[in-house]
């Protein structure tokens, strides 16, 4: 039997902004005056490409040929006396052993077998290739024994198993677990937080190792006798730069990528390489004055081509950065610096949407559609789609999603028994005889299905204890980031060239608010609804803000206290109801926690989504989007009727 194998890539990672603030935060544990780190990191493009597959031995072997003539294959046994000596012994394979000793130790997982196929990410470059090998480590345990860790439990584990090595490495480099993306990272005593972030433009990036000389053991240790405590100004300085200042530069760097403002965002690199030379440069001038680092910065060739630049990492001369005006200049500055026996390499980043996780909670049995749900779970329910193809349910949803920019979605299951039917519709190819049977683009069909299935994690609801209690048990998925939640019975149809949950999405970025899909409903029908209530907040009328939500109102009292009044049409009242997608943000899901712990329940003793919306509503604010598209229901018979005849072409 062939063995289920899986394809990774980790990246290396770059600081944008923020050096050196992940352990200066970490000193709040002993001094709550020092100011919280934070720091800009991203993904870079060059990485480390493997093959991961369950194996009774922890191994990591390379076909790469970029590293093949360097490269020794690894393997031990998965023993935790002889996993801890290999990650102390200082050895190549010591950050994988270390991570590995981690994850049995936690996790009582066996053994992998890791082939990496391919190398671009250079080594002792500053951009953490052995966080990036942690990383990739940790993640193939995770998928091979299904343990459902989220990006940020990856990330956590990638850097304790770093730890039980002789590196002593900072909290930022395992932001190579988020991908080619920047990501906001706070520091906060031990407590480390990650926040995605939209781009408006497009950003080139070069950056370079300087081939120079620098002793990163002598600028830390130097730089660290400003913590706990300050003492001389020398030492003051450090602290403000690393705290108050660059609270403040990574605030407003964030500003100008989300408003596009890149000519101010590379002045403010320059700037920030200026203020490095002023406060923090005094306390360790022998490894910080960096001329060579000046020398590039200064280049003239380079300022025509590039906004601005500033050093990376502990900085000295290791490494530099620059932001160039356009993708020609980024490839000139490449070339110019390569001519200068430098190795440099680019980094676009696209602008990218804030929400790249969604949920979809299929737990319930189907008790309406029985008894085709005996056999046929209703999330598998066959519709035709647009492009003639028939489909089950969830594969629209799943593509719903990916044409949204998400990347990682969340199935909430009612039982692992359920999970068999998705690995086989989504993680097991065809047979050869069928496989030969399909034409041509059906093939590449196929390989769609599959790549889709690389998107899904899975949480279980075993006890039915309500939509909320579903929503909730993807808290450590969700990992503090904003979510889309769609439903597992309800399909869209967008009357524009962007999809329902695009159009959902794009509307998040501007108001960053919890939100709630709604469309309008006749009066008479409201009774059978959650109604919302409220006013708008946009010309378009599109933007509801929410003053009520009530379940199931009669027609009379809606009538009288939830119809929404147009400013267009004077006087005219609507009512709206959910149109069957959500964005939940941590406060969300924090009120799902405390409504839990408290037993927060209806009549039927189940925990209700709506219900924290409604506290959260009144605590911070909830918006009502209205979407230009139609929802299709699945969930009873006759809706199941109207969404086959009518879902591609809707009345």
């Amino acid at each position: 039997m062939k063995k289920d194998t899986k394809e990774l890539f980790v990246p290396g990672r770059l600081c944008l902004f923020g050096e050196h603030s992940d352990w200066a935060g970490k000193y709040r544990t002993m001094n709550a005056d020092i100011v919280a780190g934070a720091a800009i990191v991203s993904g870079i493009e060059q990485g480390i490409y493997a093959t991961v597959e369950r194996d009774s031995h922890f191994s990591v072997t390379s076909t790469a040929p970029e590293i093949k003539s360097l490269w020794q294959d690894f393997s031990c046994r998965m023993d935790a006396h002889e996993l801890k000596d290999i990650a102390k012994s200082g050895s190549f394979f010591c950050y994988c052993a270390g991570v590995a000793s981690y994850m049995l130790e936690w996790y009582k997982v066996g053994g992998v077998k890791i082939n990496i196929t391919k190398m671009t990410l250079p080594i002792k470059s500053g951009l953490s290739s052995s966080a990036a090998i942690c990383v990739l480590v940790a993640r193939a345990f995770n998928l091979m024994y299904n343990l459902n860790l989220s990006t940020m439990g990856e990330m956590n584990i990638a850097y304790w198993g770093e730890l039980r090595t002789s590196s002593r490495c900072g909290r930022l480099d395992q932001a190579c677990a988020f991908g080619v993306h920047p990501v906001l990272m706070t520091f906060d005593a031990e407590e480390v937080e990650v926040k995605n972030f939209n781009i408006r433009e497009t950003l080139y990036w070069v950056f370079s190792d300087l081939n120079g000389t620098k002793d990163t053991i002598k600028i830390l240790t130097d730089l660290n006798k400003a913590f706990p405590f300050a003492e001389g100004e020398r030492e003051k300085n450090v602290q403000y730069a690393l705290g108050e200042l660059n609270q403040k530069t990574v605030n407003e760097a964030i500003t100008l990528m989300e408003e596009g403002r890149v000519e101010e965002l590379g002045a403010l690199m320059t700037k920030a390489q200026a203020d490095f030379d002023k406060y923090i440069t005094p306390m360790c001038p022998s490894q910080l004055s960096s001329p060579k680092l000046h020398q590039i910065l200064a280049d003239e060739r380079i300022k025509e081509l590039s906004y601005g630049g500033k050093g990376v990492g502990s900085h000295g001369d290791g490494s530099v950065q620059f932001l160039a005006k356009s993708k020609e200049c980024q490839t000139e500055i490449v070339e110019y610096l390569k001519s200068k026996g430098l190795h440099p390499y680019g980094l676009t980043i696209e602008p990218k949407h804030t929400i790249r996780k969604a949920i979809i909670p299929v737990a319930g049995f189907g008790t309406r559609l029985y008894p085709e749900t005996r056999f046929l779970k209703k999330d598998f329910f066959p519709i035709i789609d647009k492009d003639g193809q028939v489909k089950p349910l969830i594969l629209i949803l799943l593509e719903e999603c990916k044409a949204a920019g998400i990347e990682e979605i969340c199935i909430v299951l009612g039982s692992r028994e359920e999970r068999e039917q998705y690995r086989q519709f989504f993680e097991t190819p065809l047979p050869k005889e069928h496989l030969d049977k399909l034409p041509k683009e059906k093939l590449k069909y196929e390989r769609h299905i599959l790549d889709l299935g690389k998107r899904l994690t899975y949480v279980y609801q075993t006890e039915k204890k309500g939509f909320g209690d579903a929503v909730y048990r993807c808290a450590d998925f969700a990992a503090n980031e904003p979510v889309l939640l769609l439903l597992g019975d309800t399909i869209y149809h967008s009357n524009t060239n962007k999809c329902c949950a695009l159009q959902f999405i794009e509307a998040y970025e501007k108001y960053n608010k919890p939100m709630m899909s709604i469309h309008e409903i006749p009066l008479e029908k409201v009774c059978y609804y959650g109604v919302t209530s409220g006013k708008w907040i946009d010309s378009k009328e599109r933007v509801l803000l929410m003053s009520n939500i009530t379940e199931k109102p009669s027609s009379a009292y809606a009538e009288e206290n939830l119809g929404v009044v147009s400013v267009a049409v004077t006087g005219r009242k609507r009512y709206y109801c959910a149109f069957g997608s959500y964005i939940l943000t941590k406060e969300v899901f924090a009120q799902l926690k405390e409504n839990i712990n408290n037993n927060v329940v209806n009549a039927k003793g189940e925990i209700e989504l709506t219900t924290a919306l409604e506290q959260v509503r009144q605590q911070n604010g909830l918006l009502g989007v209205k979407l230009d598209g139609k929802m299709f229901d699945i969930g009873v018979p006759n809706e199941y009727r109207n969404t086959m005849c009518n879902y591609v072409s809707p009345c």
